[in-house]
């Protein structure tokens, strides 16, 4: 448990006992705060990991299927070499913006199948037309980041979206724990 300055326990740690007792510890030890103050459940781990790699499938599909309808173009127009590597990097980043470009709710294939959802950090908002690049990092960039995370032992830098449990921050907020500075401190 952490303390404020003088002493007493934080808000946040009041907001997790309240939310051990009500619906176990599980969920407690996920409970974390926006910026603005509002209380959510972080999605796990595993369910992040599955809800990126079902996107990731998504996107490579989509990729795929740009690939298929691209090389019958190519057979049909006869494109130039420089067309046809301009193309292609075009398909690989094209395709997860497009993919995002439906999905400014925050709920993408994969978070529908997990029960997820990605939001803003600073208040839970929709993430909105900030998905297409938010899609670009989690297929593309992400797998790259990584790598380079692993080979060179640097963690990584502050984010802007989370991943909630949709389910268990609505059930939270339905039990009245909306806002952290709602608590009362002892």
């Amino acid at each position: 448990m952490t303390v404020d300055s003088s002493g007493r326990p934080t808000r946040l740690d009041i907001a997790k006992q309240h939310v051990e007792q009500a619906f176990g510890p599980r969920l407690a030890k996920r409970l974390d705060t926006f910026e603005d103050g509002t209380l959510y459940i972080t999605a796990g781990e595993l369910v992040r990991l599955l809800a990126w790699f079902v996107d990731f499938v998504v996107y490579l599909l989509l990729a795929g299927a740009g690939f298929v309808a691209f090389a019958f173009a190519d057979r049909e127009f006869g494109f130039s070499e420089g067309t046809v590597v301009f193309l292609m990097l075009g398909l690989l980043a094209g395709a997860p913006v497009l993919y995002g470009l439906f999905f400014g709710n925050g709920r993408a294939v994969g978070a529908a199948l997990t029960g997820t959802r990605l939001v803003r950090l600073s208040d839970g908002g929709r993430i909105g037309f900030a998905a297409c690049w938010a899609m670009l990092v989690r297929t593309l960039l992400f797998p790259l980041l990584l790598v380079a995370f692993v080979y060179s032992g640097v963690g990584p830098g502050s984010l802007s979206r989370v991943s909630i449990d949709d389910e268990a921050t609505r059930r939270l907020h339905e039990a009245g724990l909306r806002n952290r500075d709602s608590i009362r401190l002892p």
